[in-house]
């Protein structure tokens, strides 16, 4: 308390907060201690509540300071009627204590987000002020308390005039940025608005401000106008969303940057999932009689650049003539008098088509040399080119997740889709003359065993390549030119002779592995435990979803007792000092997974369930429980293994299993190494008969 000795206490953890503060009224003499409060000096400025007094650690700074409510008051009262220099220091002092939801709700119970937006409407602030009055709105309406529903269309206009005009300093521009998104994502009534006063042509030039935290609110404004796109909108988004300007820019200015934190990878990712997303109309539509003769007519224009009958008879309608049926079937269509009924099946619908299509007028000559050099094979080796186009489209569709709703964690994206045009069509041309190449490679025949030994040889190709993320679809095509069968074959001989003495079932190796087990797991779970130990950045949630730009980072004492954790920026790793809440491992009951954690059953929006995961420890608050979101599989994986490990429980995540194998069969060669060509029985030898007499016994003692 300003004013006042200070005062080391040893805080009783079952006294309640109200009589802390009367016992430090009274030692102050001060009258009233319904009007004060504790609250925290270091970091965020958090006033001291029964529902947060589990986070105060010891060695904490407290400060005995007037009420929340008090403080609201005064905050309010200054931004209605002070003076400009008294409502700036308001207006500096909400938009720091906005963040705290004990100040917030006070705050609000006093219509302060009505005053807030009544200033915006009107244009009252500007400069400064306006910085502090949007940051403070947004944070206060991030608590949830207040529907986005009670804005009106002028604040969306007057919001969306600040996005516009580049005039304004990068804080304004970021937090009107932010407000328009959340309207975007929590307001159906106020879509239309947020979409009429902002386009794509106005958003364009802030992602070429060298200020990442504008770009990246720049792409979740737009990425969240195309997510809740009604279906008027939604075609016009599109084009826009995959438009050569949009890319070009992402990839100049983004995604080279190579300055890309958690939240803009997280947009990105969203981004690229929304682009690839585009596809899944055409891959949910098939051949019917509204298309059909659309259908016909790429049929034939298929069929004329592979083998140049220009002067042939072009049937437009009805089904194709016959004498084109050979040709059909060398181009590898299952239903020759009738080829467009191979366009039916869903997936991938209309999709094949328009890939095939892609691929023949813009690489004639590739596309040319595919098909002549399946139609000069005898038939038992051709390779049907429609038929592998249907199952390689399906594949791509699959790895590419198409018509799957981005998730909430999700952070890869490959950079190769942001460094051309028409990317996912080259990306289909490359595949396919990769699977013609495979097949070659192969030797296989036309049969469906061989046809489905070359499609998961091709995926694997792909999906090998594709991890190592390239840069642009050149170095992609490169490398995955370069994995040719041999290499895979070699590739999979490798693991597999990795494996090979796992997989032994001789009873001396059975043996070896069940006496080396225990010390293996030892080691892993000296893995789990070390991971804890160096902690990890997980994204804060609400009941709304994922909290934007806000993370906690938990780790684990290197004695395995406590547990750290507290808020930080993106991308820290903090020292285990600098963590202010901590959990006692002798506290934990139990540790909960997917729909049983707490809080997946509060978040209302969709979250990955099957990241979540909650340590349940005795209780010394209202609250029960950690939460957590990870934000792959392998971070779930490593953080429930290592919990369970302190717990004595069994690690069960698929990643422990793999372990194990791959150590274990480490192990296994390396005991085994002096006993190379000499074969190990499946059973030891007999133990012999015993003989007819002892004769052969020598007493020394003679």
């Amino acid at each position: 308390m300003p004013g006042q000795a200070p005062q080391l206490l040893q805080i009783d953890k079952k006294k309640p907060v109200a009589a802390i503060i009367a016992d430090l009224c009274d030692a102050w003499s001060l009258p009233d201690p319904e009007k004060y409060a504790l609250q925290q000096t270091e970091g965020a400025e958090v006033y001291i509540t029964e529902k947060n007094r589990h986070e105060i650690s010891n060695g904490k700074v407290l400060e005995l300071t007037i009420s929340p409510g008090r403080a609201a008051q005064d905050v309010f009262d200054k931004i209605s009627m002070g003076k400009p220099d008294s409502k700036k220091e308001a207006l500096q002092k909400l938009a720091r204590h906005a963040a705290d939801v004990t100040f917030a709700s006070e705050f609000i119970s006093r219509k302060g987000v009505e005053l807030l937006v009544q200033r915006v409407e009107n244009n009252t602030e500007t400069g400064e002020n306006l910085a502090y009055t949007l940051t403070a709105f947004l944070e206060l309406m991030d608590h949830g308390i207040v529907s986005w529903d009670i804005l009106s269309s002028s604040f969306v206009k007057r919001v969306a005039g600040y996005v516009n005009r580049s005039s304004h300093d990068a804080t304004v521009l970021q937090k009107s940025l932010a407000i328009l998104e959340s309207i975007t994502l929590n307001s159906i009534e106020l879509y239309h608005n947020v979409a009429q006063e902002t386009t794509f042509t106005n958003l364009i030039p802030h992602l070429k401000i060298n200020n990442a935290e504008v770009q990246q609110n720049c792409i979740a404004l737009m990425n969240a106008l195309c997510l809740r796109a009604p279906e008027d909108r939604r075609k016009k988004l599109n084009e826009q969303l995959s438009s050569r300007e949009v890319r070009s820019v992402l990839l100049e200015r983004v995604v080279r940057s190579r300055n890309t934190g958690s939240e803009m990878s997280h947009q990105l990712y969203v981004f690229q999932q929304l682009t690839f997303n585009l596809l899944e109309a055409r891959m949910t539509t098939g051949m019917d009689d509204s298309n059909r003769n659309q259908v016909i007519n790429l049929i034939t224009e298929l069929r004329k650049l592979a083998f140049d009958t220009e002067s042939d008879a072009q049937p437009v309608k009805g089904r194709p003539a016959e004498k084109f049926a050979e040709d059909y079937k060398k181009l590898g269509f299952t239903d020759t008098s009738n080829p467009s009924n191979d366009f039916k099946e869903l997936p991938p619908g209309m999709l094949v088509l328009d890939n095939m299509i892609y691929f023949a007028r813009n690489h004639t000559e590739n596309y040319t040399k595919t098909v002549l050099e399946n139609s000069c094979r005898a038939d038992e080796h051709a390779c049907p080119f429609v038929k592998t186009c249907i199952e390689l489209t399906k594949m791509l569709c699959e790895i590419l997740k198409v018509g799957e709703i981005p998730t909430e964690t999700g952070q890869e994206f490959y950079p190769m889709f942001f460094a051309i045009d028409n990317a996912y069509e080259e990306f289909f041309c490359c595949c396919v003359q990769l699977l013609n190449k495979t097949w070659k490679e192969m030797r296989a025949r036309a049969t469906t065993e061989d046809f489905l030994l070359v499609m998961t040889t091709v995926k694997e190709q792909i999906l090998r390549t594709m991890n190592e993320k390239p840069g642009n679809l050149d170095t992609f095509r490169t490398k995955i030119f370069s994995l040719s069968y041999n290499k895979i074959v070699q590739l999979r001989e490798q693991e597999r002779s990795e494996k090979a003495e796992w997989d032994s079932q001789a009873t001396p190796v059975l043996e070896l592995r069940e006496q080396l087990k225990p010390s293996i797991l030892d080691l892993i779970k000296q893995h789990r435990l070390a991971c804890l130990v160096d902690g990890t950045q997980f994204n804060k949630f609400s009941v709304k979803g994922r909290v934007k730009d806000k993370y906690w980072y938990c780790r684990l004492s290197p004695n395995h007792k406590i547990f750290h954790y507290g808020d930080i920026e993106s991308n820290q790793q903090p020292p285990i000092e600098s963590l202010p809440n901590k959990l006692q491992v002798s506290d934990i009951r139990s540790l909960a997974t997917g729909k049983d954690c707490p809080h997946m059953k509060e978040i209302k929006r969709g979250v990955g369930v099957a990241l979540a995961f909650s340590i349940m420890h005795d209780p010394v608050s209202e609250v029960e429980a950690l939460n957590f979101v990870a934000r792959d599989t392998h971070v779930f994986n490593i953080w429930t293994d290592g919990i369970n490990a302190l717990l004595g429980q069994p690690m069960t995540s698929e990643d422990a299993k793999n372990d194990m194998e791959t150590l274990l069969g480490m192990e296994i060669r390396l005991r085994l190494l002096d006993t190379e060509n000499v074969p190990i029985p499946a059973s030891p030898p007999p133990i012999p008969p015993e003989p007819d007499n002892f004769d052969f016994y020598y007493d020394f003692h003679h």
